[in-house]
């Protein structure tokens, strides 16, 4: 799928339509003070195995692909929910 990097639309910090710079979200490091993170450790300490099970099968054929999109006008940014794509690409 491709998709230009400049799109007009709705944004709703000026509540009017403009155009926005669209990037694509990065995966951040996880913290290590969430919750599950905090259960992971708990659940593996001081045990040689890993106690879950391996994903079984293959990948998924689609990548869910998250966007950015931030105003030229108000410079704020907004995400829209994620869609799935087997490619994707941010075109001029």
């Amino acid at each position: 799928m491709k998709l230009p990097r400049i799109i007009s639309t709705y944004c709703p910090h000026c509540k009017v339509h403009s155009d926005h710079d669209v990037e694509r979200v990065k995966k951040k490091k996880a913290s290590e003070l969430k919750w599950g993170q905090r259960r992971f450790r708990k659940v593996t300490a001081g045990y040689g195995g890993f106690p879950r099970p391996k994903p079984e099968g293959r990948e998924k054929p689609t990548k869910r692909v998250n966007l950015r999109y931030r105003c030229k006008t108000c410079k704020k940014a907004h995400l829209k929910a994620c869609f799935r794509s087997k490619k994707f690409e941010l075109t001029e």
